[in-house]
Parts: C-alpha cells; structure tokens; sequence
C-alpha cells in the first residue's frame, strides 16, 4: 500500500526531506506521495518515517487505491534501490 497525504496537510516541510524514496513532493496545493515510489518505508525502517514526523494526526494514510502486499512493497524497493 502506498501512502496518501489528505488535506488536513499544512505543508510544514517535514515529510518530504525524510522520505528515503523520494517519493514526496509538493503538489498544487498540498505535499503529495508518488505511489510508484512509496514502500512505506519497507527497507529502511520499522514503520513509515512521513507518518512519525507529521505534527497532524491521522494526515498521511494508507491511499485505498494502491493497496500492495508486504511482498510487493518489497520488490519495489528492491528495484528503487536495487537495480542490477
């Protein structure tokens, strides 16, 4: 699954310098993540580092859209980091 930020975003420049992905960037009007980059930090760290450094609650979520296996989220990252 990759991670979606709503509207509740204030844009405090938190999570896009944390991303390991580089999978978020400033979009028309708020931050927003690029769900082809996004593992949910599988790879990296424990949980997602967007979400712990995000002063507002419940702002980044898991985007209903792009629902994706632990299994997925790794070969992604495999082929983010990886690629031979």
């Amino acid at each position: 699954m990759a991670l979606l930020i709503t509207h509740k975003c204030i844009n405090c420049d938190m999570c896009e310098p944390e991303c390991p992905n580089q999978a978020i960037s400033m979009g028309n009007d708020i931050y927003e993540i690029d769900s082809d980059r996004c593992t949910e930090c599988v790879g990296h760290y424990d949980k997602p580092t967007c979400q712990s450094v995000c002063p507002i609650d419940n702002t980044i979520i898991i985007n209903p859209q792009h629902t994706e296996t632990n299994e997925q989220l790794w070969d992604k990252f495999v082929v983010l980091h990886h690629a031979v």
